[in-house]
Formats: structure tokens, sequence, C-alpha cells
């Protein structure tokens, strides 16, 4: 039988209501970081250079919506496209590039075209593109 009495005996409680608000904290905090990791992301070990690698802009074809070919702003024909492309070009043979800016309807010929001109030449072609970040 216990005799003792009850009084000098303490309930021991924990209290855990701050416990589970940082628990929630934490589970927020890595959803959002769970989601801003791009999980589609191929892996690639990428060679590095010492110098920079880009490609200067020399010179921007642009093709419109109507099939119009411009060189810089200038409105060119396609059958001058060349003799235009050449003294531009002329400046700067180390990096020589031509930037292909074509509206999204454009048929693939007329880009063809003008990367066939542009080996003719000798020069490099980048085909510019839409960030596919940015919403439009």
């Amino acid at each position: 039988m216990n005799l003792r009495s009850r009084r000098g005996k303490r309930s021991v409680e924990l209290h855990n209501s701050a416990l589970n608000d940082i628990l929630f904290i934490l589970l927020l905090f890595f959803l959002i970081v769970s989601t801003l990791a791009n999980p589609n992301v191929i892996k690639l070990t990428l060679p590095k250079a010492k110098s920079n690698t880009k490609a200067k802009q020399t010179v921007v074809v642009s093709i419109n919506d109507k099939r119009e070919f411009f060189v810089g702003t200038n409105k060119v024909p396609f059958e001058s496209l060349k003799q235009m492309l050449v003294p531009a070009l002329a400046r700067d043979t180390a990096g020589a590039t031509i930037v292909i800016n074509a509206e999204k309807t454009v048929p693939v010929e007329d880009v063809v075209r003008v990367m066939e001109v542009s080996r003719e030449i000798g020069a490099r072609v980048v085909l510019a593109t839409a960030n596919p970040q940015r919403k439009e």
C-alpha cells in the first residue's frame, strides 16, 4: 500500500505546440525548394575552357512572317543576301557568325536557304529562339 502523500509529486508535461509549428515551416520550406529543382534535367559534365567560347553576334538576318529578309534592319531581297553578308562578315573573319531570327510561321526552307548562303561564305550559323522561361 502506498502511504505517501501525493502532494510532493509533480506531473511532467511536454509542450509540443512549438514543435508542430517548426515542423510545419520545415515541411513548407522543403516543398517549395523541391519544386524549384528541375527533375527533368540531364546531368552532364561539360568541358571547361580557359577562353570565352561564346560566338560573337556579327550579323543578324531576320525573316518575318511575309518571308521578307532583313540584314540588321535593312530589307534585302534573297538574291542579294550573299552580297550584303560578305562585306559585313569581312570585318570579323575569326568569329564570323550569322544569327538567324525567324518568325515562328516561316517555312524551314527559308531558314535552310540562309544557312546554305552562310556555309558558302564560311560563316557559322546560330538560330535564335525564344526564351522558354518567359511567358508571351
